[in-house]
């Protein structure tokens, strides 16, 4: 059986997705999964080529943030995105109630310790904003 041309269209940057994140760290679906405020198994399904759910264009920022996209990795998905959902992309510029922030932070002087504590910075930071955003 043929698959339609839509679910092709999914297909292919799913897999630029998953290729994305298997290349990062263990835990990167998991953090994926709490800055989307979702289960684990949703992450599974929008990354997974496997599954032909489509990955909603409002997680895209997100999703750039949490898989530390490269602009050329994000360019890249991004053009296999429009393919498969033209004109859903979101303005990835402009984030309503959302503001710019740059901090100064120790450098541990090793790659790998340096991104564990921007990771953990960043989901600090999602966390306490979906707190905010819940009104708890």
């Amino acid at each position: 059986m043929a698959r339609d041309p839509t679910e092709s269209t999914i297909v292919d940057y799913k897999i630029i997705l998953l290729g994305i994140i298997d290349m990062r760290p263990s835990g990167t679906r998991q953090r994926l999964a709490d800055a989307l405020g979702k289960h684990r198994s949703f992450v599974t399904q929008i990354t997974s080529p496997t599954y032909s759910t489509p990955l909603p264009a409002r997680h895209l920022p997100t999703i750039f943030k949490v898989c530390h996209f490269s602009p050329a990795e994000q360019e890249r998905f991004l053009k296999a995105y429009q393919l498969a959902h033209p004109g859903r992309l979101p303005d990835l510029a402009t984030r309503d109630g959302v503001r710019q922030m740059s901090l100064t932070v120790p450098d541990f002087g090793n790659e790998k310790k340096n991104r564990m504590f921007d990771e953990a910075i960043e989901e600090f930071i999602l966390k306490m904003a979906r707190l905010s955003e819940s009104g708890e």
